[in-house]
């Protein structure tokens, strides 16, 4: 009898901790061109040091986003990117990566091309306006790292991506 009161009281307390609320954000916020993905647990940004990489990633937004089968910065993407190099002009204590994704259609070898295409897409315009080249790095992640693994195009229009991930250093 002892064994069976034991995996009941297991089992209820398994139960319990499943429906638990996760302390962690994961409705992939931050999908909108330009919207940073890093919930900073309700901070609101004018209370963010300007120039933290927290504040970098909410207020100024670490990702751009692509039309299909594209690597060509659009409008918004530039208003994004111009901030993102205002901030690294401002802080040249950081470097950076800048990631690029592709969503699942198609082949592993094609979007790791088109990965690479839109992070060097992304590379050259903060370079344009005045980033230095040695604190930029590129990196392509093709369709192997979903922001959202999906089957509509909605969804899909998340991974079509470049991320600018913030570093410490120059050429770090």
């Amino acid at each position: 009898m002892k064994t069976f009161t034991k995996v009941v009281v297991l089992t209820t307390t398994l139960a319990l901790a499943a429906c638990a609320k996760s302390p962690f954000d994961r409705s992939g916020n931050g999908a909108g061109a330009g919207a940073g993905s890093l919930d900073n647990g309700g901070i609101s940004s004018s209370a963010l040091d300007a120039n933290s990489p927290a504040y970098f990633n909410q207020t100024i937004g670490d990702t751009v986003l692509f039309a299909v089968d594209q690597s060509t910065i659009n409008d918004t993407a530039r208003a994004t990117l111009s901030q993102q190099a205002n901030w690294l002009n401002n802080n040249t204590t950081y470097s950076a990566i800048v990631e690029g994704h592709a969503d699942e259609q198609g082949t592993r070898e094609y979007n790791l091309a088109l990965g690479a295409r839109r992070a060097a897409a992304a590379r050259d315009y903060l370079v344009a306006n005045g980033v230095a080249d040695n604190r930029l790095r590129t990196v392509t992640f093709g369709k192997e790292r979903p922001l959202a693994v999906c089957s509509t195009e909605e969804c899909y229009a998340k991974n079509r991506r470049a991320v600018t991930v913030i570093s410490a250093g120059v050429g770090s």
